[in-house]
């Protein structure tokens, strides 16, 4: 059996080159920039006052000197301010020329015409200097950087009414079983809901993909190769269940069938064993995970996002990895990487990983406010209560 790290390798070394489109930055949050969006102005774009006070010429000060008149936001910045005089500035306002320095208003005693000056100024003070910010050229959003809200300000400041984003990748969902039935459907005797495919396309979601729910395939070779052909012109194909080695399970024939070709089909995963990696015919990927519904969201994190974040050209794929100690022993043999849900708290500077006390990939009730996925090393044995780990994070802490 391939390791994690060994399936990794191979699910993301050959990837299509993403597509692009321009979207309005109202719409950009959350996507990832598809190329590098270089400044075209220089922010601020002029020398502009960083509080209510005056500007002065830091030669004249201390003393008592007339007020010429104010300066606001929005005014124009190429007027001059008289020499032994000074000029009322606020917040925003472009600086006079001649002018080195703000005083704050705090600090002066103002008296209308007249004001008075107790200390001397110093040169540059609360003084904002043009493109100290971003200079134009400067690459203000890199490609592959997530576009958050402090990109599309920064954007906007620009002048970027649009944005060149990466094409969200089409997620084909395909869930195998004749115990299956959809989520509006009562299941009868032997029968299960279908939340597979509502968690999958929730974690596709999350990770940037556009998940198209093709519904269920049943235990038929013929119904799973119909529904292969429907998918067969996706960005990304997922399917779930029928990987494994029961009479029933027809993906393998199936994918065959539709001449996708197969790289690896089992992984030292624990929960997901049954893991199917391969390729369309025109190179998109896919993915075949467990039906055990633990089993399938823990391989999808693993493996799955990833995918859709290369698929996206994302430069962070990844979920942070943070050290954690174990808050209980846990029971383990050699051979398979585990990955168990935990909840997580702080003591001090410590980390504190409390795996849940249900770990079969079948409860999917321990999957409800899972911070992390802790991972215990393939080669690991046992692990008392205390023992260092790592954790896959699934959400801040």
């Amino acid at each position: 059996m391939l390791s994690v790290s060994d399936a990794t390798q191979r699910i993301l070394a050959k990837l299509p080159t993403p597509r692009r489109e321009q979207v309005p930055i109202a719409e950009a949050i959350g996507r990832v920039c598809a190329v590098d969006a270089s400044a075209t102005r220089a922010l601020p774009p002029y020398d502009n006052s960083a509080m209510d006070g005056f500007a002065v010429r830091s030669a004249d000060l201390p003393g008592t000197l007339a007020v010429a008149g104010t300066i606001a936001a929005g005014d124009n910045p190429d007027r001059a301010l008289p020499p032994g005089q000074v000029l009322r500035i606020m917040t925003g306002a472009p600086m006079p020329h001649e002018a080195d320095a703000v005083v704050m208003r705090e600090n002066v005693a103002d008296h209308g015409d007249t004001a008075d000056f107790a200390e001397p100024a110093i040169v540059g003070r609360h003084i904002r200097r043009a493109g100290e910010d971003v200079t134009i050229g400067d690459t203000i959003v890199s490609a592959g950087a997530n576009i958050d809200a402090g990109a599309i300000g920064l954007l906007a400041a620009q002048g970027y009414a649009t944005i060149a984003v990466t094409t969200r990748p089409r997620v084909a969902i395909i869930s195998t079983g004749d115990e299956l039935v959809e989520v509006d459907v009562a299941p009868g005797p032997g029968q299960i809901v279908n939340s597979n495919a509502h968690a999958l396309a929730a974690q596709i979601r999350e990770a940037g993909g556009e998940p198209l729910n093709l519904g269920i395939a049943r235990d038929d070779l013929q119904a799973s190769i119909d529904i292969l052909q429907r998918a067969i012109d996706a960005d990304m194909i997922v399917t779930c269940g029928g990987v494994s080695v029961g009479d029933f399970d027809f993906v393998k024939e199936a994918l065959d069938a539709v001449h996708i070709d197969v790289d690896f089909w089992k992984v030292a995963i624990k929960p997901g064993k049954p893991l199917v990696f391969g390729h369309t015919p025109s190179g998109a990927p896919v993915l075949g995970l467990p039906g055990n519904p633990v089993s399938a969201m823990v391989t999808f994190e693993v493996f799955g996002r990833p995918l859709v974040r290369a698929l996206l050209g994302a430069k962070h794929r990844d979920r942070p990895v943070v050290p954690v100690e174990l808050g209980r022993a846990v029971r383990k043999s050699p051979g398979r990487a585990h990955y168990l849900r935990a909840q997580l708290h702080r003591d001090g500077n410590r980390l504190i990983a409390r795996t849940h006390p249900k770990q079969g990939s079948g409860m999917l009730s321990s999957m409800l406010d899972v911070d992390a996925l802790v991972i215990i090393a393939a080669d690991a044995g046992d692990q008392p209560e205390g023992a260092a780990a790592e954790a896959l994070l699934l959400r801040s802490v």
